[in-house]
Parts: C-alpha cells; sequence; structure tokens
C-alpha cells in the first residue's frame, strides 16, 4: 500500500482494487477476547455486589474515591447551576442548537393508527415511549456536551419518561459544560459514573440506580463491548465504531475548506477515517498540499498525521458516478457532496448515515448544531441502519380487533397454514372461530 501522505491513489492505476480494499479492511474492530471475558465479569460483579463494585471499579479506573454512589449523584439543581455559571456566548450556543435538534426531531415522531377492513375488522399500531433511558457520556479529554444534546432531546421529544446520565469524572474533574448540557436537554437525574460499570449498573440496576429500558450513547471499546454484552437485557443505540467521512468533490469547492473537512473528522482519534473522492487531479493536489500547511497549525496535529497516514486517502476517479459507487462500498457514517450540483448524485447514493449536500454543508455543522442527529452508523453500518432519532426511543405495539364474520372468513386460512406446520392446538383455536360464522 503506497506509504506517501497524504496518500493518493487513483482508480486507474495498478492494485488500486487492493489499496481501497484494505482502507475498508484496515479499521475492522470487534472486541478482543481477553476483553470480552474482562467485561463480562465486570458485568457480573455489578450484578452480584451492585453498588459495592461501582465504587471499587470508580476508585480503580477513575482515581476517584467516593463514599457511596449516592455521593456520586447529579440533580437537576446541578444541571441548572452549571448552567448559570457558563459565560452568556456558551450559554446561547448551547440553548441554540437545543432549539434546532428540538425542532427536526419533532418531526420524526411515529404516530399511532387504525383502520376497518372489508370484513369490519380493526387493525392498527399503538405507539408508546420508552419509560426510562440512560444516557452514557465520554468524560475527561472525551467529554461531548453536544452528545448530551444528541441523545437526549429525541428522547425527551418522543416521551421518555425519565432520562438518566452517567458520565465519569477521571481524578474527580467534572465538566461543567457537560452538566450544563444535561440542564438544556431536561436529563432527570445523573450519576459521575462511567466504563462497562456504569453501562452494567444502567442495564442490570443497583441498589441506588435503577435499571433502564435502553442505552444510548458514545464510548470507548470497553464500553461499546459492555453494550454489545447487555444487548437483549436492554436496548443500545448502536456499537459504534471510530467516526469517519467521504468528502466527493468535483473541483469547485475550495480546497482549504475541504482540507479542514478532512482534518477535522481526522483529529477524532488515529483509527478516524477521512476520504477524499474526485475525477480532477490538480484538484487533489491542492487539496493535498492545504493539508501540508494547515496541518502544522493543528493542535491535535499528531493525531490528525496518524489517522490520515493509516486510514486516510485522496482518491482520483473516473468521474462523479464512479466516485458515487465508491461511497456505496465505503457506507461512510458521514458524506459531504461538495459539488456544484449534488442532487445530480444524490439518488445513487445508497450508503450513508448523514449526508452533506454542497460545500457550504461541512459535517462539522452537523456535529452541533445543523438539527439532525449526530449519533450515526459506523463501520459500514449505513448498510442496514440509521441515525438515532426519536423513533428509536419510541415502541410500537400492533391491535387487532377482528369482528364475528372476519374471524370466521380468516379461519380457514389460519387452519390451513398451522396445519401445515404441524401446529394441532393453532388450528384448533381457528377452528372454533370458523364455528361462529
Amino acid at each position: 500500500m503506497s506509504t506517501a501522505f497524504p496518500r493518493i491513489l487513483s482508480t486507474g492505476a495498478p492494485g488500486f482494487e487492493e489499496e481501497f480494499q484494505a482502507l475498508i479492511d484496515g479499521r475492522a474492530q470487534g472486541s478482543r477476547p481477553e476483553q470480552a471475558e474482562a467485561v463480562a465479569a465486570i458485568i457480573e460483579k455489578i450484578r452480584t455486589r451492585g453498588d459495592r463494585a461501582l465504587l471499587e471499579y470508580t476508585r480503580q479506573f477513575d482515581g476517584h474515591e467516593a463514599d457511596s454512589v449516592a455521593s456520586l449523584f447529579w440533580e437537576p439543581a446541578d444541571f441548572q447551576v452549571a448552567f448559570e455559571a457558563l459565560e452568556e456566548p456558551l450559554r446561547d450556543a448551547l440553548q441554540a442548537a437545543a432549539g434546532r435538534i428540538r425542532d427536526y426531531a419533532q418531526r420524526q415522531k411515529l404516530e399511532s393508527f387504525e383502520f376497518e377492513d372489508n370484513q369490519g375488522s380493526r387493525l392498527g399500531q399503538r405507539v408508546n415511549a420508552l419509560q426510562r433511558v440512560g444516557v452514557y457520556v465520554p468524560g475527561g479529554t472525551a467529554a461531548y456536551p453536544s452528545s448530551v444534546l444528541m441523545n437526549a432531546i429525541p428522547a425527551r421529544v418522543a416521551g421518555v419518561e425519565e432520562i438518566l446520565m452517567v458520565s465519569p469524572i477521571p481524578d474527580g474533574q467534572v465538566n461543567p459544560v457537560v452538566l450544563a448540557a444535561a440542564h438544556v436537554a431536561g436529563i432527570d437525574r445523573g450519576w459521575a459514573l462511567g466504563g462497562a460499570q456504569a453501562i452494567a449498573a444502567l442495564a442490570l440496576g443497583t441498589e441506588t440506580i435503577p435499571a433502564v429500558d435502553k442505552i444510548v450513547g458514545p464510548g470507548n471499546l470497553w464500553v461499546a463491548e459492555a453494550k454489545r454484552q447487555v444487548f437483549g437485557t436492554v436496548g443500545i443505540d448502536m456499537v459504534a465504531g471510530p467516526s469517519e467521512v467521504v468528502v466527493v468533490s468535483d473541483g469547485s469547492a475550495d480546497p482549504q475548506w475541504l482540507a479542514t473537512d478532512l482534518m477535522a473528522q481526522a483529529e477524532h482519534d488515529e483509527q478516524a477515517q477521512a476520504i477524499l473522492l474526485s475525477p480532477d487531479l490538480e484538484h487533489i493536489n491542492a487539496v493535498a498540499d492545504a493539508l501540508a500547511v494547515q496541518l502544522e497549525e493543528m493542535p491535535r496535529a499528531d493525531i490528525i498525521r496518524a489517522s490520515l497516514a493509516a486510514n486516510g486517502a485522496l482518491v482520483q476517479t473516473d468521474d462523479l458516478g464512479q466516485a458515487a459507487e465508491l461511497v456505496n462500498r465505503l457506507a461512510p457514517e458521514h458524506l459531504q457532496l461538495a459539488l456544484a450540483e449534488p442532487d445530480a448524485i444524490l439518488d445513487r447514493i445508497r450508503h450513508a448515515g448523514a449526508i452533506f449536500l454542497g460545500a457550504n454543508s461541512p459535517e462539522v455543522m452537523g456535529d452541533y448544531c445543523a438539527g439532525p442527529n449526530h449519533v450515526l452508523p459506523t463501520m459500514r453500518a449505513s448498510r442496514f441502519a440509521s441515525p438515532l432519532g426519536v423513533y428509536d426511543f419510541q415502541k410500537r405495539s400492533s391491535t387487532i380487533r377482528l369482528s364475528q364474520s372476519g374471524a370466521a372468513d380468516l379461519a380457514d386460512l389460519a387452519e390451513c397454514l398451522a396445519e401445515a406446520e404441524g401446529l394441532g392446538a393453532h388450528a384448533a383455536s381457528a377452528r372454533w372461530r370458523r364455528s361462529s360464522k
């Protein structure tokens, strides 16, 4: 594989397919056996020892001493105090972003329905919100107030009765902006807890922390593995991997803009992926030059460089149609169509978590304040998964109210199918309804 930085590939060059497939395969993640075993032990210890285990793990992993889980508790008044202590511009920014997220989420609500068929039977769907949801918020240097808004606001719009938050405070350092975001998002209560142990506590419940119906929110590999293991006991949003962006450009966008767009994704961590696809080689070289210059000015330059070197590429395609084909193979979390006419290939895109149309729509706006959710499927999961939304906090129950004649008319069908499956009691149940005809 090419070792140039930034790596420039061409779809027409020998060996391209192998190099491109390596970009797809190189980030495949799964838990290591020893990690899965360690997480399973943490979950079992929370199951059997509850609060005592939580305190032990908090001391061990976060370096934070606490006498009781109750001493790690946050109530709404704590969130409000943190909010009011912020500088006014930051308070206003949190509220403005929350307003846009809420406005978008309001349009996602599923509705109940019922209709009558030609036999007088009524069939329908009842939509109800989940009762209690837990939001995991990373702590320390990876504290993201925007994630509080993105995870909690759709739950509130859906009608979730109670939203809990857990967030670690390594060495006792509380991030006040996270607490302020909890106030803006309407979180009901929270605890200064993190890691796999916090996920286990939300899933199983302890003496102090009630069990939830679903857990959402980003975290490290240990958190992701814990979510994987408790799924089924509770719902989860997804098992997320490192972040990613694919930018498709026709050469009309400013190379300086696109360089920052790629770096904005790469600075998340060394496993993040940023790829540019364009048929214009001169434009690609201009983006590469802009990257080289701007990288030296970035505070997280080392992370960006490592990410781009390991997982990034600038790819010359034959045309925009071929670029769309490569996008679908990558199935990225974020897709920027930095094109003069982005709608020209939009219909050819099948797999992407969020699509940003035009050079004025960088992915960073989606991270914070555009309105659509920034919790998106990663690691090619957009082939089968969707962004987090209100519908993830609602559940559906089907309703079936058969009339007497409707039941009698359906009895023959049900009996025939039941007998084909060898289920005699099913067939008998249907036969009784036929007798009422």
